[in-house]
C-alpha cells in the first residue's frame, strides 16, 4: 500500500444534501446518530434537507462538516487495512483530524466546534469584519500590504496561505476593503470577497480564542495516535499540550496550508486522501504540488476509487 495522509476540509465545503448517497452505510449512519445525540437535534435531517440558511449558520456548519469528515474516515477505515502516516485539516478540519487520530472524543469535538462557531460569531459583530481571497500575487507582497494598511489603523492580516498565488486576507471590513484596493493596484489577478460571517484566523478572534481555551481546559485531550499537522505551526503534533496550544493559536493566526502539504510530501507521503464532501482540498493540492496524488472519500463511489488508488 502506498504511503498516504488523510486531510480534512474546513468551513465552506458544506452543501445541502451532502453525503445523501453515503447515509445507507451503517458506519456513516452511526456517526450521524452520535452527533445528533451530542447536539440535541437531528443533524442528519439538517444536512440532507436544509434549509441552506440553517446549514450555513456557523454553529451548525462546523458540527456538520466535522461529522461528515469523521463519518468518511470511519467508513474508509472499515474498508482499508492500512492507516495514514499523518493527518492534517484545513482550519475547522484540524478538529476532524484530531478526532480521527484519537486525540479528541467525537462527541466532545462536535460540541466544541459548535461553541467555536458561536464564539467566532460573537467576537466581531456582523458586518464589522470581512475576508477576501487574493489571487495571483506573491505572499510577501500581500503580507507587506496588510502591514501597511494596519499601520494606518485599519486592521487586516494574511489569514490563509492556501496555495501559491492564493492567499485569504481577514480583518475589519474597512481594512479588507482598503487592502483589496491596494492589492488590485499591485497587480492581483482577482480579489474576491468571501461570504463569511466572521473574520477568521486573525487577532480579531482573540475573545473567541479565550473562550475556546477555557472549553479545552475542561475536556480530556489525549496524545494523538497519528501525528496531526497543526495549522498554526505547520508541523506534526502528537502531545496533548501541543494540540491544545495549536487549536487556540489557530483562531488568531494564519492557516499555513502550503507549508503543511509540502511538509507531508517531504515526509514521504505520496497520496493525500480528502475525507469529506465536495473535494475543496483536492483542488488546492493539485495547485500546491502536482506530483502528489489527490483522492477523496465522499460517497461510496469515491471510496471505491480511493481504495484502488492506494493499492
Amino acid at each position: 500500500m502506498k504511503k498516504f495522509a488523510a486531510v480534512f476540509p474546513g468551513q465552506g465545503s458544506q452543501s445541502v444534501g451532502m453525503f445523501a448517497s453515503f447515509m445507507d452505510n451503517s458506519v456513516v449512519a452511526s456517526v450521524y446518530e452520535e452527533a445528533s445525540d451530542a447536539l440535541g437535534y437531528d443533524l442528519k435531517k439538517v444536512t440532507l434537507e436544509g434549509p441552506e440558511s440553517e446549514l450555513n449558520r456557523t454553529e451548525v456548519t462546523q458540527p456538520a462538516i466535522l461529522t461528515a469528515s469523521v463519518a468518511a474516515f470511519r467508513a474508509f477505515s472499515a474498508k482499508c487495512d492500512g492507516m495514514p502516516v499523518c493527518m492534517a485539516g484545513h482550519s475547522l478540519g484540524e478538529y476532524s483530524a484530531l478526532v480521527c487520530a484519537g486525540a479528541l472524543e467525537f462527541s466532545d469535538a462536535v460540541r466544541l466546534v459548535r461553541l467555536r462557531g458561536q464564539a467566532m460569531q460573537d467576537a466581531v459583530p456582523q458586518g464589522e469584519g470581512a475576508m477576501a481571497a487574493v489571487l495571483g500575487l506573491d505572499d510577501d507582497v500581500i503580507v507587506k500590504a496588510c502591514e501597511e494598511i494596519s499601520a494606518e489603523g485599519n486592521k487586516v492580516w494574511a489569514a490563509n496561505f492556501n496555495t501559491p498565488g492564493q492567499v485569504v486576507v481577514s480583518g475589519t471590513a474597512q481594512g479588507v476593503a482598503k487592502v483589496s484596493e491596494a492589492l488590485t493596484a499591485a497587480g492581483a489577478r482577482r480579489v474576491v470577497p468571501l461570504a463569511v460571517s466572521a473574520p477568521s484566523h486573525c487577532p480579531l478572534m482573540q475573545s473567541a480564542a479565550d473562550k475556546l481555551s477555557e472549553a479545552l481546559s475542561n475536556l480530556k485531550i489525549s496524545d494523538a495516535k497519528i501525528p496531526v499537522y497543526s495549522n498554526a505551526y505547520a508541523k506534526p503534533e502528537t502531545k496533548a499540550s501541543e494540540i491544545t496550544d495549536a487549536l487556540v493559536r489557530q483562531l488568531v493566526g494564519p492557516v499555513r496550508w502550503v507549508e503543511t502539504v509540502l511538509g507531508m510530501k517531504n515526509s514521504g507521503v505520496e497520496i493525500l486522501v480528502e475525507m469529506g464532501p465536495n473535494r475543496v482540498l483536492s483542488g488546492m493540492l493539485r495547485r500546491i504540488d502536482r506530483s502528489l496524488i489527490a483522492t477523496n472519500v465522499g460517497d461510496p463511489e469515491s471510496l471505491a476509487k480511493t481504495m484502488e488508488a492506494l493499492n
